[in-house]
């Protein structure tokens, strides 16, 4: 790094940022546990998901050691801070496939790869479905998993320390959706793409019931932990790249409304969408039907034309390709954060810089850098 950046110069970029007197655009990595999983260099005792997923220690280790690797590595690389933080606060951590495995598909567990599930209501077993008991969805299977897990997690942390540092353990409390249309495509596969056009009452009931699914799910892990809804509200759904935006007005939206508004009814979170693939065309439908007021994009996406279209004031993340950032060269990476930076997003300063979307393992340190330094150097706003 050619201009070295300590944790209070980043808590300061912060602070101007939320004051809504950004002094530099703000850098941010999105990552989970995949980057220190699935790549040699960190994981050196081979921990595997199959170990995650089935032992709690094993739970444990992994999200720890990833928070290792945030504090000492990629935060020299962002806003973040660097170095041992007071105290450890982890979780269990299901991925993508809490929503699917819940409603009965089976979970996969290839080696290399991140946990994912397999549609186990194809053909003629479209119905099937309609059998699970959401009205009691702690007793689903993933999600009775993940408290087990929580709970034998916080037995075994107790007392402990991790590079001298206290070890915490927080309940576990997804309170996002992948969405309707992504959680149908994981229950019934591309069937379902097939299912809106000719068995439309059938695909409105299953939207309705897999989007349900994930209110009950909320409210009951608030219960379980004595917890209230707080902070952010995050919902996503990436496959509605598949659709048109009249489709997914008509089809899709309804559904988002309801999430939201149902967890949400006086609209006192900060509501966020994420939406992975070529989806710029639905943000600004987004934005405005379901009063959304952060948006988190992924590639390709044109942000000086996002920018225009939902306004100065909501917030987008977004920024550098993870292909570009894994395989790209340093000056690639520079020349692209440039470009971003100077397109016209950060328009109103409601922008962060960052991944787009989500860090995957293996990107070259050097790549990092030249990220985070050509925001120092082109990301200045005051």
């Amino acid at each position: 790094m050619t201009h070295p950046v300590t944790n209070t110069d980043k808590q300061r970029v912060w602070e101007r940022y939320y004051a809504g007197q950004p002094e530099r655009v703000p850098v941010a990595l999105r990552t989970n546990d995949r980057v220190y999983m699935l790549d040699a260099r960190f994981n050196r005792d081979g921990l595997t998901y199959q170990d995650m997923f089935t032992d709690a220690r094993a739970m444990l280790t992994a999200q720890l050691n990833w928070q290792y690797v945030l504090y000492t590595y990629f935060h020299q690389y962002c806003d973040q801070p660097v170095g041992l933080p007071e105290r450890w606060q982890v979780s269990a951590f299901l991925h993508n496939t809490y929503e699917a495995w819940a409603l009965g598909c089976p979970l996969r567990l290839e080696p290399g790869q991140v946990p994912d599930t397999v549609p186990g209501y194809t053909g003629d077993r479209k119905w099937a479905v309609f059998d699970v008991d959401i009205e009691r969805p702690l007793q689903l299977p993933a999600f009775r998993r993940a408290i087990e897990l929580t709970e034998q997690m916080m037995e075994l942390a107790r007392g402990m320390e991790f590079h001298g540092r206290p070890v915490e353990v927080l309940p576990y409390l997804q309170t996002a959706s992948d969405g309707a249309l992504t959680v149908a495509l994981n229950l019934r596969g591309g069937e379902f793409l097939t299912d809106l056009v000719e068995d439309p009452e059938y695909a409105n009931q299953l939207l309705r019931f897999v989007t349900q699914a994930a209110v009950n799910r909320v409210r009951a892990l608030l219960a379980y932990w004595g917890r209230d809804l707080q902070g952010e509200l995050w919902l996503a759904d990436d496959s509605i790249v598949t659709i048109s935006t009249a489709m997914y007005c008509e089809r899709i939206l309804p559904h988002h409304r309801h999430f939201y508004d149902s967890l949400d009814p006086q609209r006192k979170l900060k509501r966020v969408f994420h939406l992975c693939g070529d989806a710029g065309r639905f943000f600004p439908i987004i934005v405005k039907e379901c009063s959304v007021s952060s948006i988190d994009t992924g590639f390709p996406v044109d942000l000086a034309w996002l920018r225009r279209a939902v306004g100065p004031e909501v917030e987008i993340y977004g920024g550098v390709e993870v292909g570009l950032l894994l395989k790209g060269t340093p000056q690639q990476v520079r020349a692209r954060t440039r470009q971003v930076l100077e397109s016209g997003v950060t328009a109103g300063g409601r922008f962060v810089l960052s991944e787009a979307n989500n860090l995957p393992p293996g990107v070259p340190e050097e790549n990092l850098a030249a990220m985070y330094q050509a925001a120092l150097e082109f990301g200045q706003l005051g």
